[in-house]
């Protein structure tokens, strides 16, 4: 691998500046149904010690991983915070059971949700909260605007949106800036593409989420069906096809900060080595 060609470095927000290669911390969670505590509490807290070891200064979380343990798991492990290290979280979906939630966009659920989380993560402000998923039965206006309030009592920084589609994105910005958004999004499945290119006009920090799935199930074409381009990419520039999946996305724009998630060291420092990986803006469009 040679040097790369993109920009290695995020403010979001204009301010919060990171990596660009965050952890996603979904993973360490309990299964099925993304419920209760990790089951290997020692693996989970060396891949997080890990993780900052090597660089990564973003790591993302949510009230609903787990529900709670998630946070709480991060915080066992990284607390104090290094200066720089970034914890992200979401709210606005309630986890009642493995696989079982319901969306609550309602001004009571979001402060309930940060006040968890604050308490959780055991920090007095987040840096950067954000609406899980829009819930059908409040205005996104409404929801935004409880967001608002804890921005103006010191207790968020930023906020960010995530599972939002571009009419919802653009009417939370009609609320209040949106510093971040975060939906699924990776060289195999392109449907957002749209929101990405808003994004990448508006300087909105953008996070995809599964940026290496490759479950067949999925609307688009899965990794595994784009096996043969992803393999001859990476051959190239001497990088796994992961690594060249990730690099594809760093290169596609400066705002898109991939967060990708594994409960092996090994695979997380092969996610973040993707950071060496050289490719341009336009070699990224043409694929």
């Amino acid at each position: 691998m040679t040097s790369p060609t993109f920009e290695t470095v995020r403010k979001i927000g204009g301010d919060l500046e990171v990596t660009r290669l965050g952890y996603g911390a979904m993973r360490l969670t309990g299964q099925p149904g993304n419920w209760g505590p990790y089951p290997d509490v020692e693996g989970a807290m060396t891949v997080l010690r890990r993780a900052v070891e090597i660089g990564v200064d973003l790591i993302d979380t949510a009230h609903a991983y787990g529900a709670g343990y998630n946070e709480g798991l991060i915080a066992d492990t990284l607390h104090p915070y290094a200066p720089g290290l970034v914890i992200t979280t979401k709210c606005g979906l309630t986890k009642m059971g493995p696989g079982i939630a319901y969306r609550d966009g309602r001004r009571k659920a979001i402060r309930t949700g940060c006040e968890a989380s604050l308490s959780h993560l055991r920090v007095e402000r987040i840096d950067l909260m954000q609406l899980h998923w829009v819930d059908e039965d409040t205005p996104i206006e409404e929801t935004i605007g409880a967001f608002a309030e804890l921005v103006k009592e010191g207790k968020i920084r930023h906020v960010g949106v995530s599972n939002v589609t571009l009419d919802e994105l653009k009417r939370a910005r009609s609320v209040m800036p949106i510093a971040s958004v975060q939906n699924r999004f990776s060289f195999a499945d392109r449907s957002q593409m749209e929101i990405v290119r808003y994004c990448h006009d508006e300087d909105i920090t953008f996070f995809p989420y599964g940026p290496l799935d490759g479950n067949p199930a999925r609307i688009g074409a899965p990794l595994a069906e784009r096996a043969g381009v992803l393999a001859e990419q990476a051959a190239k520039r001497g990088c796994s096809p992961s690594q060249f999946a990730l690099a594809w996305l760093l290169a596609l724009s400066p705002v898109i900060v991939p967060i990708p998630g594994t409960r092996s060291v090994a695979h997380l420092e092969e996610n973040v080595a993707a950071l060496q990986v050289s490719l341009s803006r336009d070699e990224a469009n043409s694929l």
